[in-house]
């Protein structure tokens, strides 16, 4: 005897459709107590911008750019804040030297692996505290 198969609950036009892939890909980064002198550091920033391309296995449009802020004119804005543009988007990195925080964007229209990157910014700045955010951007780029 054939079965009698029931015709399935309504579902959200959403969830019915397949997902398209996401344009990009974020991660955020907020690094608190770092190794001293880390945020003040320009060489070592410099190279962490150099080195993360590599992490990341993507391709750079130019060295990176580091700008210090004057900490006599902004003693609560004192720091470093840098940039290197990528084929595929970009990373950010801003420091505050007075709360030896960091934060850092890093984000790629390609997708990746954010363990190795967080391993990497971990052995670089030794914060006491990591917190993260993951984003996918662009939902209906490929619609």
């Amino acid at each position: 005897m054939p079965q009698v198969c029931e015709a399935p609950a309504a579902v959200e036009p959403s969830r019915s459709k397949r997902r398209l892939a996401p344009f990009g890909f974020q991660l955020l980064l907020d690094l608190y107590d770092c190794k001293p002198g880390a945020c003040d550091d320009l060489g070592l920033c410099y190279d962490f911008l150099e080195a993360l391309v590599k992490v990341l296995k993507v391709e750079p449009q130019s060295p990176p750019f580091i700008f210090r802020t004057d900490g006599k004119r902004f003693p609560d804005k004192a720091g470093l804040s840098g940039w290197i543009p990528l084929v595929e988007s970009g990373i950010q990195l801003h420091t505050l030297t007075p709360k030896d925080f960091i934060s850092i964007d890093i984000y790629s229209c390609r997708q990746f692996d954010i363990e190795p990157l967080k391993a990497f910014v971990r052995s670089t700045f030794a914060p006491r505290r990591m917190d993260e955010q993951f984003l996918e951007r662009g939902l209906d780029y490929n619609k």
